[in-house]
């Protein structure tokens, strides 16, 4: 069989936007990940799970874990996997070579004979501390640092860690998998001569949004983490250069900072609200609850065939405007077809996706719904007896098209899309409501609260209130019994966004 090849990859810390570009090439070209318990599931392909490509392997590696896979398993799964001609991506928390143990496989990998690449990765000891504000050198106060692993226990017979001197070497320490330990190593340095007094951090999560950290000195800081419920996986920071948190914390600060959000957008369009409130601090989780589907564009290809014969072209939302351009440029057409057509979009969003595309709309109403598009459009000379096409959703609300042939207009309505329920990643999204995880959910739609409901209950949807793009959206929202948290002033992502910071932050 010819052999594949197998790249030991450092997931990182925890935050999945810390993998390196080389890590995230080699995750997207994989035939097969085998993955820790540590390494973010944000960084494995979207759906691989459903489809089986990649195969998945996850092999845990958490102290205590009895589902974790030992080490032996690994490294044959490994093997097998490279031989059979596999781009095999072994997905490690951390570093693979930083107390990861990669160094034992790529052994493994050698004497098989299976070609292997080591991809390092950020380690948690580096940056978990940077995310709590925490340098782990800094001139004049720490010019070493130590990394050092809480397996290494004072009193094992087996340390090959001199406790005595490490107390005496005056830079920074940072203990990987050392909350249990702690009471002995502090003992042990302590001991060495290290002052009981010093400053001393325990990082728990660290550049996850459920981050948590719990300072003290060397003395007192294993019953303060007790205390405070810190478990694994902790890096713990000793040194004086945890007194810089009080001035240099940052990640913490975000307004949003351990906010745990929905954002029920449909997956090929969730990617801006998920990354603006991720900035801000926030634990999203994605459950789309719908997806766009075609409907039968035959008519809509006539209608661009006579695009001539129409005066006015109007679009409510960013679907209609990205299912009609695939169908103009389908049709040998582009812009400049539409050099004597004005054109109306319901808001910013919609205009913006027609500006992308290189046309600025004649109007955009002040409030982006139908009914004050349909006001704005009364105050002008040149709707009566003209020619629009509406682009538009199966079930849309009947004001926009009703209005207008009121006030005249010769009114063609095409029917792009629909939206369907999709419901991917409720099951996990079920398990956070029923355990009060959840701080708000996100709607940019009525038809998103609908699919919403249908994937977690009734009653699970009522667990957590609700963030509203505008009016008609919060009209679902109470509709299906939800507490109203928030609506945004302007119906758009950023005010969404902003509404939700004056609301949670």
């Amino acid at each position: 069989m010819k052999a594949g090849t197998v790249y030991l990859v450092g997931a990182g810390p925890g935050d999945p936007a810390l993998i390196t570009v080389r890590g995230r090439q080699l995750i997207d070209e994989a035939d097969a990940i085998v993955y820790d318990a540590l390494a973010s599931r944000d960084l494995l392909p979207p759906n691989s799970g459903e489809t089986g490509h990649p195969e998945l392997y996850l092999v845990g590696k958490r102290g205590g874990d009895r589902e974790s896979a030992g080490q032996d398993e690994i490294n044959e799964l490994l093997v097998r996997l490279g031989r059979e001609g596999k781009r095999v991506v072994r997905l490690k928390g951390g570093d693979p070579l930083m107390f990861g143990r990669g160094s034992e496989e790529a052994q493994a990998l050698n004497d098989a004979s299976v070609p292997f690449e080591i991809v390092p990765g950020i380690t948690a000891g580096i940056a978990a501390p940077a995310y709590a504000g925490i340098p782990v050198t800094h001139r004049g106060i720490a010019a070493s640092v130590t990394f050092v692993t809480g397996h290494e226990l004072p009193a094992k017979p087996s340390t090959q860690t001199n406790w005595n001197a490490l107390a005496k070497s005056g830079g920074t320490i940072v203990l990987y998998m050392g909350v249990k330990a702690l009471p002995a190593i502090a003992a042990a340095l302590m001991e060495g001569g290290m002052p009981g007094a010093i400053p001393a951090a325990a990082i728990q999560w660290g550049t996850r949004p459920k981050q948590r950290t719990v300072t003290a000195t060397l003395e007192t800081l294993a019953e303060r983490a007790a205390d405070a419920g810190i478990t694994p996986p902790v890096i713990i920071v000793i040194g004086y250069a945890v007194v810089l948190r009080d001035e240099i914390s940052w990640f913490e600060t975000r307004p949003l900072f351990g906010k745990r959000i929905v954002v029920t957008r449909a997956a090929a369009q969730s990617a801006s609200l998920s990354e603006k409130l991720r900035e801000l601090g926030a634990d999203v989780i994605e459950m789309p609850a719908t997806r766009i589907a075609r409907l039968d564009l035959a008519p809509l290809r006539n209608a661009i065939a006579r695009l001539i014969d129409y005066q006015w072209l109007m679009f409510t939302s960013q679907n209609a405007v990205a299912i009609f351009w695939e169908q103009l440029l389908g049709a040998g057409l582009d812009a400049r077809s539409l050099a004597g057509v004005k054109i109306a979009a319901i808001g910013p969003a919609t205009a913006g996706a027609l500006l992308e595309r290189g046309i600025i709309v004649d109007i955009v109403p002040d409030r982006f719904v139908a009914e004050s598009l349909l006001s704005r459009l009364s105050e002008r000379s040149d709707i009566t007896e003209a020619s629009i096409l509406y682009v538009t959703a199966e079930g849309a609300r009947d004001v926009l098209p009703d209005g207008l042939e009121e006030l005249g207009a010769r009114l063609s309505v095409v029917t792009a899309y629909r939206s369907v329920n999709d419901g991917t990643g409720a099951a996990y999204l079920v398990r956070a409501l029923e355990t009060g995880t959840v701080d708000l959910a996100t709607f940019t739609s009525a038809s998103a609260v609908r699919g919403y409901v249908d994937a977690v209950g009734e009653e699970l949807a009522r667990r957590a209130p609700a963030a509203a793009i505008g009016p008609i959206t919060s009209e679902a929202i109470a509709a299906a019994g939800i507490e109203l948290k928030c609506e945004a002033k302007e119906s758009t992502i950023d005010g969404l966004v902003d509404a939700i910071q004056l609301a949670l932050a």
